[in-house]
């Protein structure tokens, strides 16, 4: 099963980056716009972490941060801020943030950060992921394509990646933008198609597969 990741952001902007982002990672998103909403979500037991922006409305985000803590609950916390201050971090950390992060941000690092607190609650993921005769490393950053070492910049390795997580599955351009090169990207920009292309002259063209008006697949075998 999937995890369910609470977005608590204010901006919309950023949690449609967000949202996209974990769905096109095999994550479920959950987002509110506001701290009672957070706060009643977050204690529900139905989301397995949450990622907290400090300036919500309502009620802040170090208020629902400390009630859910002295509610006794242990569900992983990542913030999200424009405060960037060591105030605000050791303030959110005291409260019992397990991470923080300051805006602007990358996704591939909020990912990252969520991944990780994910691991240390469910177990160990995958650090090598397959398709085929496809591989790729993540802990040396290393890919291999019947048997052979490619080389792929960090660009490619994330999209790769994210390509290697949902084998068979059509990912939409925005989905691949979201993920790969974050929330302040051009949309109309052809970045997508672009990087795609150097993919498949890297692993061969018949592996990601051009679905008309809807996006690209990696096929699985």
């Amino acid at each position: 099963m999937s995890s369910r990741v609470l977005i608590a952001e204010d901006e919309r902007r950023i949690t449609s980056f967000v949202e996209k982002g974990l769905r096109a990672n095999g994550l479920v998103p959950v987002c509110v716009s506001d701290g009672a909403s957070a706060l009643a979500v977050a204690m529900s037991g139905e989301v397995d972490l949450m990622v907290l922006d400090l300036g919500l409305p309502d009620m802040d985000g170090l208020t629902v941060l400390r009630r859910l803590r002295e509610a006794g609950l242990t569900l992983p916390v990542v913030v999200l801020t424009a405060r960037d201050g060591v105030r605000d971090t050791v303030a959110a950390l005291e409260s019992g943030a397990d991470d923080y992060m300051s805006k602007p941000f990358r996704f591939e690092e909020l990912l990252a950060r969520i991944r990780l607190r994910l691991r240390a609650d469910r177990g160990p993921e995958p650090t090598v992921l397959r398709a085929g005769d496809l591989e790729l490393d993540l802990r040396t950053r290393r890919a291999h394509v019947d048997g052979r070492t490619i080389d792929l910049t960090a660009r490619e390795f994330v999209l790769m990646e994210t390509f290697l997580r949902h084998p068979g599955h059509v990912l939409a351009r925005e989905q691949l933008l979201s993920a790969v090169w974050g929330y302040d990207y051009d949309p109309g920009s052809n970045i997508v198609d672009v990087y795609v292309g150097y993919l498949r002259r890297k692993v061969g063209a018949q592996r990601i597969s051009t679905v008309r008006g809807m996006g690209y697949r990696l096929e699985p075998g």
